[in-house]
């Protein structure tokens, strides 16, 4: 088999589990991430579905299990702090996907990233600056490091990709606003150790608390035209943006904005959708959120890693035929991802509903019908436990 030289840009979830497989199965393997170490903040993450079977085969599925997030329940509240409704999250996750884990996404991170350094060599607080490809390879220009030449790149550098940027076209061309932003915070002290999440829904807005194994998070999300001049990488702004949107909010929300005033490390950023029609073009090829962003309630990790994957099996399986393997893996892939996409904005209407209305109906409806399945299903296993 031809041993390929390939360069990963990303050291996130999608870019630390192609690492692992690509160097598996014997190809050279270098990843250079901008940032000078692992990113720690954002969301709590899921690794669902086809990403479960994935970090078996990688045997790091205990490792994650003993860093999982074990949230009991979600209580949803009133503007006053009143608890509405419950729904018993442990109970509904055990019994129609017992197979699924929550984890904070820095412990994500650093487990793939773990299980990735023994064969692939990684380059923090550097980035790619520009891309030349012929027929033969690619030569890659470092805004630090000495110029290399690959076989193969892949772009796995996330929502607002260099790669995608300097090959693809410009994040206007590509990048849509899917009409959100969403932003989390770490919050000092310990979080309740019943394992309880709280959340807030107000017309068009959700402020959450969630216990995040015993490391308090505070979870914003909300609906907004997309922001002229937005800057992703700009706290002072986003420190802005959430005391106009959430000033006035009840229950804990003041205390959180307290939080959002004096943080260093705050995740705060657009809600989008990643639109490329092919995602290569010839020696380099997109990854993960790079080539088709999900970036809502923790979709994105689950497609990062079943995504990495597909992309090394096609890789590894026609290593003298990069054509043919990039599209193997976006023919496989894209039906995951499209049915992702595709619900985004359904799944944000039912979580952030817009109108008081929508609000009531999500309340009284839709979760209390998550609450009553959750119920069922736990007596099922209990009149089954009995019956065997």
């Amino acid at each position: 088999m031809a041993r390929l030289q390939v360069l990963i840009s990303g050291a996130g979830i999608a870019g630390c589990t192609l690492a692992y497989w690509l160097a598996r199965s014997g190809h050279s393997v270098t990843v250079i991430e901008r940032s000078g170490a692992l990113r720690s903040s954002g969301s709590p993450v899921d690794v669902r579905g086809p990403a479960v079977d994935v970090v078996e085969r990688m045997n790091i599925a205990t490792q994650l299990r003993e860093a999982r997030i074990q949230v009991k329940g979600m209580t949803l509240l009133d503007q006053a702090g009143k608890q509405i409704t419950r729904v018993n999250i442990e109970a509904l996750r055990s019994s129609i996907v017992p197979k699924d884990l929550e984890l904070a996404r820095g412990d994500l991170a650093r487990i793939l990233h773990e299980a990735s350094t023994n064969g692939a060599d990684y380059i923090f607080g550097d980035s790619v600056k520009a891309l030349a490809q012929d027929e033969t390879g690619v030569d890659v220009t470092f805004e630090h490091s000495p110029a290399r030449r690959f076989d193969l790149v892949v772009g796995a550098d996330g929502l607002h990709s260099i790669v995608r940027r300097l090959v693809f076209g410009a994040d206007p061309e590509l990048v849509r606003h899917a009409g959100l932003y969403a932003a989390t915070i770490p919050l000092p002290g310990r979080s309740d150790p019943k394992g309880e999440m709280f959340m807030l829904n107000t017309p068009g807005k959700l402020a959450a608390l969630h216990p995040c194994e015993g490391k308090p998070l505070a979870y914003f999300v909300f609906w907004h035209p997309e922001i002229p001049e937005f800057d992703y990488t700009n706290l002072e702004q986003h420190k802005g943006i959430l005391e106009s949107t959430f000033a006035g909010i009840g229950w804990r929300v003041p205390e959180f904005l307290d939080a959002v005033r004096a943080t260093s490390d705050m995740y705060f950023d657009s809600v989008a959708r990643v639109d490329v029609v092919n995602w290569a073009r010839g020696r380099i090829v997109l990854l993960g959120d790079a080539s088709s962003c999900v970036s809502l309630f923790g979709d994105g990790s689950t497609l990062a890693i079943a995504g990495a994957y597909e992309l090394a099996k096609a890789v590894t399986e026609s290593p003298a035929n990069y054509a043919v393997a990039f599209g193997r893996y976006q023919a496989v892939h894209g039906g995951l991802v499209a049915s992702k996409q595709k619900n985004l904005v359904s799944t944000a209407s039912r979580i952030v509903p817009r109108t008081m209305t929508g609000i009531w109906v999500s309340r009284h409806l839709f979760w209390r019908a998550m609450a009553g399945l959750a119920n069922a299903m736990r007596l099922k296993r209990r009149w089954q436990g009995r019956s065997g």
